[in-house]
């Protein structure tokens, strides 16, 4: 961003809660386990031209970039709360179930941040072609949501 402030990672208490444990685990057992690689490999005599050190050096370094990837996650992290948006409009932390104009199916989806977004588990991002057509709808609304296959016209069924 121009005033280079990174924008806020939008996440669910849920999401908030895996990345703090991830983080603690990577720290504590995750560090463990790699310094007892690379001690192992040392122990294997010569690192110069050592296949199994030069991997668990490969893994440090992994694994402390994930270290600082979720931190600055965390930093960013904003839990959703939905005290300000009427209960029946959709926004972030908010459930929404559609159905293509014309179908009978329903689907069900979570509308969350992107970096808890996942399709194939029932959570669009709010920042997604549908969960941008989606926000701030309300029941009986109808969106159209372009996809790569052309549009298609959803009806809004449910928010809770």
């Amino acid at each position: 961003m121009a005033n280079g402030k990174q924008p806020p990672i939008y996440i669910t208490e849920e999401g908030m809660r895996a990345l703090r444990e991830e983080l603690e685990h990577l720290r504590t057992e995750g560090r463990e386990q790699v310094a007892q690689r690379i001690g192992d490999a040392k122990a294997d005599g010569d690192i110069s031209e050592n296949a199994g050190y030069d991997e668990a050096k490969n893994q440090q370094a992994f694994l402390e970039g994930r270290i600082m990837e979720l931190e600055q996650r965390l930093k960013r992290a904003v839990v959703i709360q939905n005290h300000d948006t009427p209960a029946d409009r959709v926004d972030l932390g908010r459930s929404v179930t559609i159905r293509e104009v014309g179908f009978d199916d329903e689907e069900t989806y979570l509308v969350v941040g992107s970096a808890e977004a996942n399709p194939t588990n029932g959570r669009i991002s709010n920042e997604s072609p549908m969960g941008k057509s989606l926000m701030g709808k309300q029941i009986g609304d109808r969106v159209l949501v372009t996809t790569p296959s052309g549009e298609l016209e959803f009806e809004i069924v449910l928010v809770a």
